[in-house]
């Protein structure tokens, strides 16, 4: 198997001004699993797809809250102790977006196990 091999000379560090909208926050959310760092978002919105996402976090080990920053709401997410590799069934099966925890639990951890996600049917 071909690989690619990354060599950078500088850390990325940095703020990115992101809209409000689920499809953007969701991969964001998953993002914080990439480092042991906080990583805090404004503006998220308060959706279903969100509050579910948040459990999963929580149960792969990573605390997540919420705070009303007045005009936007501010998430704060730790994943600075990943206590699991695996996505639990039960909250995988409610949300298409969890198949995006796959990605940074193999980069961080080098292992993951993610069920078929569930929700709605797209398209439907």
């Amino acid at each position: 198997m071909d690989t690619i091999h990354i060599r950078g000379g500088r850390r990325l560090k940095g703020r990115i001004p992101v809209s409000g909208a689920k499809n953007a926050a969701l991969p964001l959310m998953t993002a914080a699993l990439l480092t042991d760092e906080p990583l805090k978002l404004a503006n998220m919105p308060r959706l279903a797809d969100v509050k579910t996402l948040t459990k999963l976090l929580r149960a792969l080990g990573a605390s997540v809250s919420m705070n009303d920053g007045g005009d936007a709401d501010v998430m704060t997410i730790r994943a600075a102790d990943i206590t699991s590799t695996t996505a639990p069934y039960e909250i995988v099966s409610q949300i298409r977006a969890s198949f995006w925890v796959l990605g940074p639990l193999l980069g961080r951890c080098r292992k993951a196990k993610v069920s078929l996600p569930g929700g709605c049917a797209i398209g439907a």
